[in-house]
């Protein structure tokens, strides 16, 4: 009687043995499926990444499947970012300007912070407006940069344009220089902050200025092309310079 009663418990000992291994098994092997699947999707999302492009989208849509040179403008191809890069979250990296947490004001009278600017590739210079040497020279290349932009693209560009002057430009000041410049469109933005704020924004783009008088300033001359997550991506240091590389730099962001 003692030795059957063993010998029960035995068997139900190696059933469960054998149901517990049966059901890891069942499990590796959903596992590698799972992982397989993955693989798969990750190595076709590399794949969708090679695709090339215009950036001036002479041809439209149309895609190439090697780097090389648009037949039309002869501009370098440039690789199309597809859904596959990497979604977009909430967190701010440490290279972001939205870490800055000084407040402005628009040029409507509105209160933001840059954080608010968040979502579109920014395109942004500092100025002033009694300038009249290289301001309006700053302000013509941000016009010709934002007229080579197709309309397509420049919904998710926002151009902003910020007063090393604050003391002088006020908002009504900025909304007056913006329709006199036909700046007014919902892809502009000019700002006015603190002195505070506006020194410690143009340190982030390594701008340098100097009030020479009360209405003038010598400074730096520079164009910076922000990420939808704003890092910095591009900048243009001068007066009339070529903006080819700026406009390439907007399009490939704005491509999405």
């Amino acid at each position: 009687m003692n030795v059957s009663k063993k010998k029960h418990k035995h068997v139900i000992h190696i059933n469960n043995v054998s149901n517990y291994l049966k059901l890891t098994i069942s499990v590796l092997v959903m596992l590698m499926v799972v992982t397989s699947c993955k693989s798969d999707a990750s190595n076709n999302s590399e794949t969708a990444l090679d695709m090339y492009q215009c950036p001036m989208q002479c041809e439209g849509d149309k895609t190439y499947d090697e780097a090389g040179s648009c037949p039309v403008c002869n501009m370098d191809l440039k690789q199309v970012e597809t859904a596959s890069k990497d979604i977009e979250t909430d967190e701010i990296s440490e290279e972001s300007i939205f870490n800055l947490t000084s407040e402005w004001h628009t040029e409507e009278g509105n209160k933001i912070q840059l954080e608010d600017l968040k979502g579109k590739t920014l395109v942004m210079v500092m100025i002033y407006t009694s300038c009249k040497a290289a301001c309006p020279r700053l302000v013509a290349d941000m016009r010709h940069i934002e007229a080579q932009i197709p309309v397509e693209n420049i919904k998710n560009v926002q151009f902003a344009l910020i007063s090393i002057d604050p003391n002088t430009d006020t908002p009504e000041r900025l909304k007056a220089f913006a329709i006199e410049n036909a700046m007014d469109g919902e892809q502009w933005t000019f700002l006015q902050g603190t002195e505070s704020g506006v020194r410690e924004f143009a340190n982030v783009l390594s701008v340098k200025y100097k009030e020479i008088s009360p209405i003038d300033f010598s400074h730096s001359n520079i164009i910076s092309v922000f990420n939808p997550a704003g890092e910095l991506k591009h900048q243009q240091e001068g007066l009339g310079v070529d903006n080819k590389e700026t406009i390439e730099a907007i399009l490939q962001l704005t491509q999405y």
